[in-house]
């Protein structure tokens, strides 16, 4: 009795190109967003005469013209904006918070704002500014 050989199979393709094109565009893409927060209304800054560039990561808190809040690019009121900072600063300690205030905003709006963010026990707040042009 002779038993036949089953034909071996041909092996299909593999998606491992696939994996690889789409690692690619993974990169790409975290390579090219913007990964800052951005606020929900239009912020100039101030410009300075002479600073250091502004450390990354943390909180940022926008200021606007009119006196408008919000907190990593969403609209949000005072009250609940020192709640979730403070609730940050519970699981990090040094949490950094960038204060964004357009320069039309008047200081009875900034000043106020950083005084409650350090009586909240946040310490490490620092004003976002333009450098000045050359």
């Amino acid at each position: 009795m002779k038993l036949a050989r089953p034909r071996r199979r041909q092996q299909p393709e593999t998606i491992i190109a696939l994996v690889d094109v789409t690692f690619f565009l993974l990169v790409f893409f975290l390579l090219v967003a913007r990964m800052d927060a951005t606020a929900p209304f239009r912020v100039d800054p101030p410009q300075a005469r002479s600073g250091t560039d502004m450390p990354g990561g943390g909180a940022t808190v926008a200021i606007a013209a009119d006196g408008g809040l919000a907190l990593d690019g969403h609209v949000i009121a005072a009250a609940d904006l020192l709640t979730a900072l403070q609730d940050r600063a519970r699981t990090r300690p040094d949490l950094l918070v960038r204060l964004n205030a357009d320069r039309a905003a008047p200081l009875r709006e900034v000043l106020p704002m950083v005084a409650r963010m350090e009586a909240a026990g946040l310490r490490n707040v620092v004003l976002v500014i333009t450098p000045d042009a050359p």
